[in-house]
């Protein structure tokens, strides 16, 4: 099932005063009417919260942020964002919802706090049109080249109007985006790849991770874009555990979904509408322990037998040569029975091209 998140990424000082309601921007307002309309999640609206409390328009030093455990969002405050959008109450009458909302833990102001005393590092190596920064705790050396772990992305105001462009903003074709959990869990240290290498014999069988996907080989750039933008996000437990899942969506969109069970596979492949985005999915078959919370490698990639690439002996399988473009500069669609693959691996790419973004909209 789909994962609510209800909670703000914070990144600030806790402001100290409530003195003056500054003028609310009027995206807000647009995306409060989507929200109590049901047209944008959860997490686009509370985004614009959390510009809110940035900027001093919400103040949280009061806030203790009581027990947070499965709270939901009370219907009374998608009531009131919706009038407040229609000018039927006031600002301050919104807000002291909203308020209502961190003093009673719904939403979560210190979640995703590990981070708080790491420097923060603003960069604009990823993205033309998002805020993107990284922490100094989440920096390591590989062969040599400092390289980041994670990446944290907002929606910058005065890209209102390319959001609409490249985001969803109402639900008439609903969209999803599978996140490759697995995938991710087959990289890690111990995992399947130091099998291949030689590095461990026993590391067919590995944990599953499901808190953060890897940058490039779990495609958490992309992951992270398209989220933010409003796509509804699943992942590969959501659809080994239940593949109807899928039915319920006009599209699906798959990442670098390597590693998939052979439910997964099939409820993928039997979708009319599908944008593998990224070359390489669908690669390995893998079952899952769920009592053991780990995924054994069964097919593919050169096991139990060398020969055996793709796990599924998929016909589509876009591998070779597409998954070792990296630099995408001649990036394009073509057609399978079931839907579109790119010919490029766009992790580098898909935070800063918005005619890829406005393509992914499109199909």
């Amino acid at each position: 099932m789909k994962k609510e998140y209800i909670f703000v990424f914070l990144i600030i000082t806790i402001l100290p005063a409530y003195a003056t309601i500054e003028q609310i921007p009027e995206w807000i307002k647009n995306n409060a009417k989507w929200w109590a309309e049901n047209e944008i999640d959860d997490i686009t609206f509370l985004q614009g919260i959390e510009y809110m409390i940035e900027n001093g328009i919400i103040d949280i030093s009061s806030s203790d942020n009581k027990d947070k455990s499965e709270k939901q969002i009370p219907e009374w405050i998608k009531n009131n964002a919706k009038w407040w959008a229609e000018n039927e109450i006031d600002d301050i009458t919104f807000l002291q919802g909203i308020e209502y909302m961190i003093e009673n833990g719904i939403i979560d102001i210190n979640k995703n706090q590990e981070n708080s005393n790491s420097k923060k590092f603003k960069t604009d190596l990823v993205s033309d049109f998002f805020e993107v920064w990284i922490y100094e705790d989440d920096l390591y050396f590989e062969n040599g080249v400092l390289v980041a772990s994670n990446f944290y992305f907002k929606l910058i105001p005065e890209f209102e109007d390319l959001y609409e462009e490249i985001g969803i903003t109402n639900k008439e074709k609903a969209s999803v985006v599978v996140l490759p959990v697995f995938t991710s869990s087959a990289y890690l240290k111990n995992g399947f790849y130091d099998y291949y290498n030689g590095k461990c014999k026993n590391c067919t069988t590995t944990n599953i991770v499901e808190n953060n996907l890897q940058i490039d080989v779990a495609s958490q750039l992309g992951a992270k874009v398209l989220e933010i933008l409003g796509y509804e996000i699943i992942s590969d437990i959501d659809v080994d555990k239940n593949p109807d899942i899928l039915k319920k969506y006009d599209k699906v969109i798959l990442l670098h979904n390597e590693y998939v069970t052979k439910k997964e596979f099939d409820a993928i492949t039997n979708h009319p509408k599908v944008i593998y985005l990224y070359p390489n999915a669908l690669y390995a078959e893998v079952k899952v322990d769920y009592s053991n919370n780990s995924i054994t490698l069964l097919r593919g990639h050169g096991f139990p037998e060398p020969e055996i690439i793709n796990g599924f002996n998929w016909k589509f399988d876009n591998t070779h040569p597409y998954e070792y473009d990296k630099e995408c500069n001649n990036w394009k669609f073509y057609d399978i029975p079931n839907g579109k693959m790119l010919n490029c691996y766009p992790e580098h790419i898909i935070a800063s091209d918005k005619e890829l973004l406005k393509k992914i909209k499109e199909i």
